[in-house]
């Protein structure tokens, strides 16, 4: 992975800045891990309070200050509304892959703002940051997850899927990769 990055990279599409993190995004990161919605199909606590979005918002920072992941707040470009978020994180040893994970929402779902979100990161992932391969990991009722993650060329791997396991059996995943052109 290219370690000689000095500032964090902000992204940018024809709609959207992709943006580090901050401390003042804490009620719209409270609206997000609140929501029932775009809880429905992850395996995380629901936010109660303001203070549990600070406390999560610290914890991501750390992650990004040790070079653990990058984590971008989506927002508008036309009035920095926050649309939601996009991580890169579970590096591996060698640094040669990441997972992707991302969530928006439920007013900007549809609108192809997350598709453009991710064609941003996985040229980041890919051109800059320097992984080989990009996985991802959803659940069997995530529909929209699938065809976002289809549409952006991932490929089902079945035999990563059989590798998850909870208290000895099979856990209902469904995984997703995508390697750079070329490797």
């Amino acid at each position: 992975m290219n370690r000689s990055l000095t500032e964090f990279p902000v992204l940018t599409t024809d709609r959207l800045r992709l943006r580090k993190l901050a401390h003042e995004d804490a009620a719209q990161i409270f609206l997000l891990r609140s929501d029932d919605s775009v809880n429905r199909y992850l395996d995380r606590p629901k936010a109660n309070s303001i203070e549990d979005a600070v406390l999560f918002i610290q914890k991501i920072c750390g992650f990004i200050d040790n070079g653990q992941s990058f984590y971008w707040a989506i927002e508008l470009k036309e009035d920095s509304k926050f649309l939601g978020s996009v991580t890169l994180f579970n590096f591996s040893e060698d640094h040669s892959s990441a997972e992707i994970g991302y969530e928006i929402l439920p007013s900007f779902q549809g609108k192809g703002y997350m598709h453009e979100a991710l064609q941003a990161v996985i040229a980041f992932a890919f051109e800059t940051a320097g992984f080989t391969k990009i996985e991802a990991v959803t659940v069997p009722g995530n529909i929209s997850s699938w065809r976002l993650l289809e549409k952006n060329n991932f490929s089902r791997n079945q035999k990563a899927e059989q590798q998850f396991e909870a208290d000895g059996k099979p856990n209902d995943v469904i995984t997703y990769s995508r390697v750079k052109p070329g490797s």
